[in-house]
């Protein structure tokens, strides 16, 4: 109760034309962190000033960015293993707001319906074609052709809600509905492409890298062969390293999907967003 009647004061001191004695309250406020915002909030909507709005949104904004970085800094220290927290937190920077269970549902919905059509005795070729038919014929997903360099295509909710996406995002969606139904497919880290990998945990000699066959998100699940990565490879002229076949980690994953948002909010001019997204970069950052 104490703590509410301070921080009802300073909110009303928000709007002091002396920049003073406004930075003071807006650190007191900062220190405060996540309590604050709902005051900030309220006074936001009771409000006609427009210099007001624009420092209490500033405030929250710094707020909620805090708390994604201490997110994901803990997901990273703490081993990286759920690839779908790490892409939801990226999510909290644009959506700070969002009903994650939503989310969750909507990927628990997808994942149902694949899991109904799958038998036993399935190959692993028919397996992703099960996958393949429910996620791009019955929800209709897809890539994002028109508009590649969207930031929205890396946000998981906008994903799922449009059904377009890039590369990156549709294979999280993708790998997650795999891993869930205990199918050994994971992302692999292509220069200018991402693909996944259908992992062959029989030990079949002959697989090499450890993978069956890939298959690419971005383009309704099609498979291929290593023989296609060796002639993607060649055509750009890159050495076929070994970690251009073989699964990648989940902070790769999500390394790449904070250099695809850093690319295309760069593109849109947005250099405050380029500047803050590189401070998540900066988190998760090869030691």
């Amino acid at each position: 109760m104490e703590n509410n009647a301070e921080i009802s004061a300073l909110v009303k001191l928000l709007d002091d034309p002396d920049e003073e004695v406004f930075h003071h309250v807006e650190k007191k406020l900062l220190e405060y962190g996540g309590e604050v915002v709902h005051f900030l909030e309220n006074a936001w909507e009771q409000s006609f000033d427009g210099l007001l709005q624009e420092r209490i949104e500033n405030i929250v904004h710094q707020i909620q960015f805090k708390t994604v970085k201490e997110d994901l800094n803990l997901w990273y220290l703490s081993g990286a293993f759920d690839l779908l927290q790490g892409a939801l937190i990226i999510n909290r920077y644009q959506y700070p707001d969002l009903d994650e269970q939503k989310v969750i549902n909507q990927i628990e919905e997808i994942k149902r319906d694949i899991w109904l059509g799958l038998q036993y005795e399935m190959s692993s070729v028919e397996k992703v074609k099960l996958i393949n038919h429910v996620l791009y014929q019955q929800y209709g997903f897809g890539g994002n052709t028109k508009n590649h360099h969207d930031p929205q295509n890396s946000y998981l909710n906008q994903v799922l809600e449009s059904k377009k996406g890039n590369q990156i995002s549709l294979a999280i969606i993708y790998s997650t509905l795999a891993q869930k139904l205990d199918l050994p497919i994971y992302g692999i880290n292509l220069p200018q492409h991402f693909i996944l990998g259908y992992i062959d945990d029989s030990k079949q000699q002959g697989t090499e890298y450890g993978v069956l066959f890939y298959i690419n998100a971005f383009n309704r699940g099609n498979i291929f062969g290593k023989h296609d990565v060796d002639q993607f490879l060649r055509q750009l002229n890159l050495e076929a390293l070994p970690e251009y076949y073989r699964p990648c980690s989940n902070t790769d994953i999500i390394r790449r999907v904070i250099r695809n948002l850093i690319s295309a909010y760069e593109n849109a001019g947005a250099t405050d967003k380029v500047a803050e997204l590189n401070e998540l970069q900066d988190i998760i950052a090869e030691k």
